[in-house]
């Protein structure tokens, strides 16, 4: 089970992250509570091994703005998350970083559909942190993809049993408060994607 800790903004919580086994560790790029800046992501991407992929997390910016943002940033991943067109996606392609989509469960389902190695499928309120019926999507989605939304370390194994995902992807069920990860939530939380895979 691949999994992805989103939203990190500290450098205890990214050692954490590592530590625990993430496969990947996003960083927020966009207008959220959990933003930074692309310096601070270069500074807490250095911390992080080869082996785990570095996310910059966008939604709704222009690929130029994503593109410098991501070059700033030294993030080996691009998530575009929402209504981005397919354009976007083929407009950072050159970049050479891994192109994750993230959208919700309405959209085109088909992992590559738009030439993003990676689907994200997400509540219908992204970023709410609200459970939400994980089963609709089971089957639907093709390739590697990961669900998110609502998930946390006392949930992820009956989430993984409803929509049998590739991966899962959590941000605020790993929190103490919007923004202020708990080591020893993400430790749980892997732990028990693991073990449900």
């Amino acid at each position: 089970m691949y999994v992805k800790i989103c939203g990190l903004t500290d450098p205890g919580h990214v050692a954490a992250a590592v530590e625990a086994g993430a496969d990947a560790i996003g960083f927020v790029l966009t207008s959220s509570s959990r933003r930074i800046t692309p310096e601070r992501a270069a500074e807490l991407g250095a911390l992080v091994p080869p082996e785990v992929l570095t996310v910059g997390v966008f939604r709704g910016e222009d690929p130029a703005t994503v593109r410098a943002a991501a070059l700033a940033a030294g993030v080996r991943a691009v998530q575009l998350h929402g209504h981005h067109p397919h354009g976007d996606f083929t407009a950072l392609k050159d970049l050479g970083r891994t192109l994750i989509r993230a959208v919700d469960a309405r959209a085109d389902l088909r992992c590559g559909a738009f030439d993003e190695s990676m689907l994200i499928v997400d509540a219908p309120r992204a970023g709410s942190g609200e459970p939400w019926d994980w089963s609709a999507v089971r089957g639907r989605p093709s390739g590697q993809w990961m669900l998110a939304g609502g998930l946390a370390p006392s949930n992820v194994a009956e989430a993984i049993a409803a929509a049998r995902p590739w991966g899962v992807d959590v941000s605020s069920g790993v929190e103490t408060a919007p923004g202020v990860k708990d080591p020893a939530l993400i430790a749980a939380f892997v732990d028990a994607a693991r073990a449900a895979s």
